[in-house]
């Protein structure tokens, strides 16, 4: 071979390895090929970002902004089915998450602790199903639920066996369970999303999912290896100011997601980014500012 053609052929072998390896990655990790074009974001609120006194006036602003997602609140969900599902009908907006509201929590070392938490997310997740929810979203524990089961391995196995038989009951439901990893300010157990995904894997059940946080992600070197660590796991997504866990943009320059949003659009991740943040100033400006913003970077992605 010439000296040239040997160049050549070196350099486009370079080039091509250059730009495949996350793609590649991201395709063993989804079974399926990683989305190349720049296509839009899908956008969830949950229920104080928008603007807007009644939960209508904030749906009229979800469906004007082309927001398609609405995350309520799990508390008291079995009876607001009907409310939320005439809300949604007639406008492009399906109820993405459902966040939390459960009584208890799955780690409780206390019998009726647990047994509070067994009944109330049962409930949650038939309503989550009645909605066409993606999942229910949980934390095993908070820094403040005690008394909890200790930080072990063993915990580690019992959390998964729960788990598994909480997602099959999820999946009889048409919905899922969603594990959120928290930064270490307000949870001792579950902090990387890595971490969510593992335990993920290891119920064998497709009923457990998991979600990242870029408030949470503090956590991790890397917003886009995170995502990427989560793979075909991955069902939800929150969002707010980097700084203040506002709405974004509203601690300036900090807010940059195009690194997260960049595994998501390698993954062909297919749902929603929702706001879960405060408001420093008036959401009639700030809100419509962080959706121009949110899908400027995710072009840039």
């Amino acid at each position: 071979m010439k000296r040239k053609d040997f160049l050549q052929a070196t350099m486009a072998g370079a080039a091509a390895l250059a730009v495949s390896p996350l793609d590649s990655f991201a395709s063993k990790l989804t079974g399926k090929p990683p989305i190349s074009s720049a296509s839009d974001i899908k956008i969830s609120f949950q229920e104080s970002t928008a603007p807007g006194k009644t939960l209508e006036e904030k749906f009229d602003f979800m469906a004007a902004n082309g927001v398609t997602g609405f995350e309520p609140w799990g508390a008291n969900l079995p009876a607001r089915v009907e409310e939320i599902q005439k809300l949604c009908k007639g406008r492009n907006i399906k109820v993405s998450a459902i966040c939390a509201g459960f009584k208890g929590f799955i780690l409780a070392e206390d019998p009726a602790v647990k047994a509070e938490f067994d009944h109330t997310m049962r409930e949650i997740i038939i309503a989550a199903g009645e909605l066409g929810s993606v999942g229910v979203i949980m934390v095993p524990a908070f820094n403040g639920n005690k008394p909890c089961r200790p930080h072990t391995a063993e915990t580690r196995q019992y959390l998964v066996e729960e788990l598994a038989a909480l997602g099959e009951f999820a999946l009889k439901n048409k919905t899922t369970v969603i594990l959120e990893p928290l930064n270490r300010r307000e949870a001792f157990y579950l902090r990387q999303v890595g971490d969510a995904a593992s335990i993920c894997r290891d119920t064998k059940s497709a009923g457990v999912m998991c979600m990242g946080d870029f408030w949470h992600m503090s956590e991790e070197t890397s917003d886009e290896a995170a995502f990427l660590a989560a793979g075909k796991y991955l069902k939800h997504v929150h969002i707010a100011s980097r700084g203040t866990r506002n709405t974004p943009g509203e601690d300036g320059q900090a807010d940059n997601y195009v690194g997260g949003f960049s595994a998501l659009k390698r993954l062909g991740y297919p749902h929603w980014v929702s706001f879960e943040c405060g408001c420093k100033s008036e959401r009639s400006v700030a809100v419509p500012a962080a959706l121009k913003l949110l899908r400027e970077q995710w072009q840039r992605a």
